[in-house]
């Protein structure tokens, strides 16, 4: 007996992005047919992204989730324009850019929590689009986790080519970083992405944990927090292993294939080898969320968007991931 179809939101991003395009092209592709699709948006955006793209989908509309009927099909436009009928000026930031955002991603957060959707994938958003439609939120994952009451841990995932990564701390300053290399903090994100790889169908994730100092040395972080964190993780039954010296970590991890995912102590060691491999082709997931998130990490690419250009190949790899992780977590 097939297993049920889950169902997947679709947010088309910011409207001046390249997130509707994407979207647009995106409801082609053969593998949306796995899942039961409900687009969420307004009416006008979906338009304006299929006149870019230059395609159409049989779509069918409505106005409340409750009209949804997905013995009529499998593909569904959650219209919230309600009587809203506006021109978005492309390749610019805008307050009324980011209220559309908004209202889409509150509805489908309302949905999921209410589990009547299993995952979501969206288009870019506008980090300053999103603050001047009234985000008062750091970023989109803190505004996720709080409308979803999640208290758990939680981080963003970065992916190429299904290779994850996890950091310990983000977005802080550097002198602050070391302070921050204590174990029970590292331990946090080796559990947290082992976990996601595994609803990702990677039965025992080879998680690699990388260094803070230069080639794991002049320092004690690596023996005094580093070290003790991989133990344990181990005990706990995760196959984890370092520190890996940053400056090679990902030849090792990534391009040698030894490991699967890594896990980093700050931004940059992690980013900067994940879009020297793959920076045309990154996924980024939001982890520790009772719903799979996912989206293209490109960003709204406000310098092609209208012109047909954007990469599909982000935005599709989004979307199964996000399938994957729903069919497996619903099984």
């Amino acid at each position: 007996m097939s297993q049920k179809k889950i169902n997947i939101a679709i947010l088309l991003g910011d409207p001046s992005g390249i997130g509707p395009e994407l979207v647009s092209k995106l409801l082609k592709e053969d593998i949306t047919n796995r899942a039961n699709i409900i687009v969420i948006g307004e009416k006008k955006i979906l338009e304006s992204g299929n006149k870019i793209s230059g395609s159409s989908q049989n779509l069918i509309f409505v106005e409340d989730f409750k009209n949804i009927n997905f013995e009529k099909g499998n593909k569904f436009f959650l219209d919230i324009s309600k009587g809203k009928n506006h021109e978005y000026k492309l390749s610019e930031c805008s307050k009324e850019s980011g209220e559309s955002v908004l209202s889409a991603l509150n509805l489908a957060l309302e949905l999921a929590k209410e589990n009547k959707i299993h995952a979501i994938n969206f288009g870019p958003f506008n980090k300053t689009s999103l603050k001047l439609g009234g985000n008062k939120y750091s970023d989109e994952l803190h505004l996720m986790a709080k409308k979803l009451n999640v208290k758990n841990f939680f981080c963003e995932f970065n992916v190429i080519d299904n290779f994850w990564t996890a950091r310990v701390t983000s977005h802080i300053p550097i002198r602050e970083v070391a302070n921050q290399i204590k174990k029970e903090k590292i331990i946090k994100p080796i559990k947290l992405i082992n976990e996601a790889m595994k609803l990702n169908g990677i039965d025992k994730p080879r998680v690699a944990v990388q260094a803070l100092n230069p080639h794991g040395e002049f320092g004690t972080e690596e023996k005094d927090e580093i070290l003790p964190a991989i133990e344990d993780a181990k005990k706990q039954g995760i196959n984890a292993d370092g520190p890996l010296p940053c400056d090679t970590s990902f030849i090792t991890a990534y391009k040698n294939k030894n490991h699967d995912c890594i896990v980093g102590m700050y931004h940059d060691a992690l980013q900067s080898g994940l879009k020297a491999f793959g920076f045309d082709r990154g996924v980024t997931v939001q982890g520790g969320l009772p719903v799979p998130i996912t989206t293209p990490a490109h960003g709204t690419a406000f310098d092609i968007a209208g012109k047909n250009e954007a990469n599909l190949e982000p935005t599709l790899n989004s979307f199964k991931i996000a399938l994957t992780m729903a069919e497996n977590k619903n099984k």
